[in-house]
């Protein structure tokens, strides 16, 4: 904005941050120092700094093949990959560079590996039932276990390389121990009746813990290769982890020394367990109620992975919606969440005092609200169907949400930045679309549905932002005091102006309405858009509204009169939602073609389109200071854009003083006849007159042919290229010119000798 209250247009947007999906399921890995962690997406393994939360770098092989499988060394020196190639790949991951490519000679893709302890031998589990063991070192292959059935999805190496001891598991239910000296399989260990999903060694490694699909663990003894205890834990586990044992402190629930092991699977949370007593010692709560009927309904919140981060002393656990989350192993409790991929995005808002915080909802049930400077995400569970879209109080620290559920959700942010709901409404008799928060006051909200009412809802007084004596755990109950029906199909956009008094609504049956917020009372109809209205948005300091529909078109309505005072044409498709920027003398609108269109009110002229996004742009919203933008989309993708438009207003300023500066520099050169840096410069401004003048300055010096080929030696060679390549594109311009103007001498020649022989033609013959 410009000094003394004058506004300055808009002219650009630039990306500053893109939040993109960095997991889509399999294996996770992070690095003996913690730093890093590593987890497939698609045909790249992204390495993500777990304090940052960005993603530093992202492998990606040449064939464009999908990963499969991946170890990193114990080391954290050498990583490796597998595609469905059948490649393997030997990488420099902090560089990306590859250092090795081989085949992997199995006949079918790699679905499991794993390093050795010394970081020397590599074990390749692989499709087509088979082991092979690789020397990274020496490169080559030392060993090729057949005897497995099925797919090989784990492969272990003992803790104590002096024993030469190989542990897989395939899709047979088996446990085999393969014997490296001799090449054989010592023995199949045989208590599942499910696919095996872990195996965890103790530290002295005297001890096997195997857990299974099939609801059970087992305990082994690996001297006498025989069952020590099988414990029911009454869920299909993914992943059973030995918990390490110290003197200074205990996991939670652990009362004595001796072997405890931690699950995770089907239920959603972490559970301690004694094998001495196979009872459960510690259950972890959640902030959220999981469901209490059948196992399928938990789905949602299943754990699919788990694995311990020693030197952060924290357990980290995978879910089956992507998300990443990192406990504190001494007290279950959670301190950092990632979210890896978060499918269609509906819709998107800045949250918090500092708009430091984007709250996202995304083709789930869970709401995500990720801090900016770190990545962390808070995963908000409440809504039990898809959330469709969210808005933001004034002061930023609430917001409400709505659902297919039929429901509406208010949320409070505290001042450390996490979010609790406060209080629920529910009415409607199909989903909630739409919603828009009062703008003077965190007084109401307002929700549109499919079923085409629209509901007022009053928050209770114990919610005001200044009130900070109830913090109950129980959201409260919100009641709508105001029912309309209002259109006759869904209604796709609702907001509130910004003095509370009034309420738009758009429809998909291709009308927007005023409304009173009092009684809900109709005050005008908004007609002219051919398709359905996906957005209406009052200008924050006119009386008008702007409204974009399925059309394609953008149109500006004034509330006096209800009449369309301008029409917006140049999008190709839907445009889905609209924004005003700049003290609302611009609008900011996002397509279903992924594109974004800066637009100026006052000359009904598009500024700039930005491209970006590669599928629908649902959510579109500005900041309060109104110089960034966030935008998420159907491609899984949320983009912070920032106003760059003083920066470039500055950056042409000082392009042009700089032009002044070297034009003055020439003028002196001139006079002062030093030719050639003279020359370098016309030629360096692209001013070919110049270097013209220059040359012929030169040429009327005495001994100017000599002069002038010495200058022209001491030219730079891209500056005598640049000459040389404006002197033939001059050639062939005037070879173009002759020669159009040689074919319309013969046109016309032609015309004349047409017009001579034509009358002699139309002549009747002799009779």
């Amino acid at each position: 904005m410009a000094e003394s209250g004058r506004v300055r247009f808009k002219s650009n947007y630039a990306v500053s941050r893109k939040i993109e999906p960095f997991y889509k399921g399999g294996k996770i890995q992070i690095s003996r120092d913690g730093s890093h962690m590593f987890c497939t997406c698609g045909t790249q393994l992204n390495v993500l700094d777990i304090e940052t939360g960005a993603v530093t770098q992202s492998i990606e092989q040449d064939d464009q093949e999908e990963i499969t499988s991946f170890a990193l060394s114990p080391d954290d020196e050498i990583l490796v990959t597998g595609s469905r190639a059948l490649l393997l790949k030997q990488w420099d991951w902090r560089e990306n560079k590859c250092s090795r490519t081989w085949k992997a000679i199995h006949t079918a893709p790699v679905a499991s590996m794993t390093f050795d302890p010394t970081s020397t031998l590599l074990a390749t589990g692989g499709c087509d039932s088979t082991v092979k063991i690789w020397d990274v070192l020496k490169q080559y292959c030392t060993h090729n276990l057949k005897g497995s059935s099925g797919v090989v999805h784990i492969v272990e190496f003992h803790p104590d390389i002096s024993l030469l001891q190989l542990f897989s598991s395939s899709m047979d239910y088996k446990i085999r121990i393969w014997d490296l000296s001799s090449s054989r399989c010592l023995v199949a260990l045989e208590t599942h009746y499910s696919a095996v999903t872990s195996l965890s060694f103790t530290a002295d490694g005297a001890t096997l813990l195997s857990s299974g699909r099939d609801k059970v663990c087992t305990v082994w003894d690996l001297k006498t290769l025989k069952p020590k205890r099988t414990i029911p834990v009454y869920e299909s586990v993914e992943a059973a982890v030995v918990l390490p044992e110290s003197k200074t402190s205990r996991a939670p629930g652990v009362q004595s020394r001796g072997l405890h092991f931690i699950t995770a699977g089907s239920k959603g949370i972490l559970r301690i367990w004694d094998p001495g007593t196979a009872v459960c010692v510690y259950t972890q709560t959640l902030p959220y109620c999981l469901p209490k009927t059948a196992e399928e309904d938990a789905s949602e919140h299943s754990l699919t992975h788990c694995l311990l981060v020693p030197t952060r002393n924290e357990i980290a656990t995978v879910t089956v919606g992507h998300n990443v989350l990192l406990y504190d192993l001494q007290t279950l409790h959670l301190k950092k969440q990632f979210a890896g991929y978060s499918e269609e995005v509906l819709d998107v808002k800045f949250l918090g005092t500092e708009d430091s915080y984007i709250v996202v909802a995304t083709n789930s049930p869970q709401l995500k609200v990720f801090e900016l400077a770190t990545s962390n995400c808070q995963i908000l569970h409440g809504h039990t169907e898809t959330v469709l879209a969210v808005d933001v109080f004034r002061k930023g620290t609430k917001f409400a949400s709505c659902a297919k559920d039929r429901s509406v959700r208010i949320w409070r942010m505290d001042k450390s930045g996490q979010v609790t709901c406060v209080a629920v409404g529910s009415g409607h008799a199909h989903g909630v679309g739409t919603l828009a928060c009062s703008r003077l006051k965190e007084a109401f909200i307002v929700s549109g549905s499919q079923d085409c009412t629209v509901k007022i809802w009053k928050l209770p007084g114990t919610l005001l932002s200044k009130d900070r004596g109830d913090r109950s755990l129980t959201p409260k109950v919100l009641h709508a005091h105001v029912t309309e029906k209002c259109h006759d199909k869904d209604i796709n956009s609702i907001t509130v102006s910004p003095n509370d008094k009034l309420v738009a609504t758009g429809s998909q049956d291709k009308t927007a309405k005023l409304w009173a917020v009092e009684d809900c009372s109709l005050l005008g109809v908004f007609r002219g858009h051919k398709r359905g209205i996906w957005c209406v948005q009052f200008s924050p300091m006119d009386q008008v509204l702007a409204s974009s529909s399925a059309d394609g078109t953008l149109k500006v309505w004034g509330l006096q009169d209800f009449s369309c005072l301008k029409t917006f044409e140049g999008h190709d498709a839907s445009v889905l939602k609209v924004v005003f920027v700049s003290r609302g003398t611009q609008l900011l609108t996002s397509g279903s073609d992924g594109l974004l269109k800066l637009w100026t009110i006052k000359t009904n002229e598009c500024v700039k389109t930005l491209d970006v996004h590669e599928d629908k742009v649902w959510g579109l919203h500005s900041n309060r200071q109104d110089d960034a933008i966030v935008t998420g989309s159907s491609d899984s993708s949320i983009v912070l854009w920032k106003d760059v438009t003083e920066t470039e207003l500055a950056e042409a300023q000082g392009k042009q003083e700089e032009l002044i500066e070297k034009k003055q520099e020439l003028a002196n050169l001139l006079h002062e006849k030093q030719y050639v840096r003279a020359l370098r410069l016309a030629l360096s401004l692209d001013q070919p007159h110049t270097a013209l003048t220059v040359i012929k300055a030169i040429l009327q010096e005495t001994h100017g042919e000599e002069k002038l080929e010495e200058t022209m030696l001491k030219l730079r060679q891209d500056q005598k290229e640049r000459h040389l390549q404006r002197m033939g594109r001059l050639l062939q311009g005037s070879m173009f010119l002759d020669f159009m103007w040689q074919n319309m001498k013969l046109s016309d020649a032609s015309a004349v000798w047409d017009g001579q022989k034509q009358p002699e033609q139309s002549q009747p013959p002799p009779s």
